[in-house]
């Protein structure tokens, strides 16, 4: 099986749109469960907002290499 294939499935744009709006839908997430465990909102704000930047990067990059691998 020849996993990895030169030409990328999906363009530079999609994955960055898509990396914002999963993004978006994740701090949401973290900002809330943050805010129950903690009983603070700024708490919860201040854990989703330190999150945010780096999980953007990572999700680019890992949506960048599955743009190149091929399971068929």
């Amino acid at each position: 099986m020849d996993v990895w294939k030169g030409k990328p499935r999906s363009s530079n744009k999609r994955s960055i749109l898509k990396t914002i709006s999963w993004r978006t839908t994740a701090s949401l997430d973290t900002f809330f469960i943050a805010w129950l465990v903690t009983g603070k909102p700024m708490m919860g704000g201040a854990i989703a907002l330190g999150e945010v930047l780096t999980k953007l990067l990572w999700y680019y990059v890992h949506e960048r290499v599955w743009a190149h691998i091929n399971i068929e």
